[in-house]
């Protein structure tokens, strides 16, 4: 399982809000809802995140082990 506990903790040490990813960077109402609700998202989602906070992508998710397998 992926959780983005993460990426809440580093937008704020950012100073960057949910509003300002609508309304300066254009994200969809539905992928911050994704995010928070912990849904499967596309990889440019998190690359775009990553490109916004200045971050690497183990600083917005973490992996957690799972019976989940193909």
């Amino acid at each position: 399982m992926i959780k983005y506990d993460k990426l809440w903790e580093t937008m704020k040490s950012k100073g960057i809000t949910q509003y300002d990813l609508y309304t300066r960077y254009h994200m969809n109402h539905s992928q911050l809802n994704r995010l928070r609700h912990n849904k499967n998202v596309e990889v440019n989602t998190i690359g775009k995140l990553c490109n916004i906070l200045n971050c690497n992508v183990e600083d917005i998710m973490t992996h957690y082990p799972d019976d989940n397998v193909f």
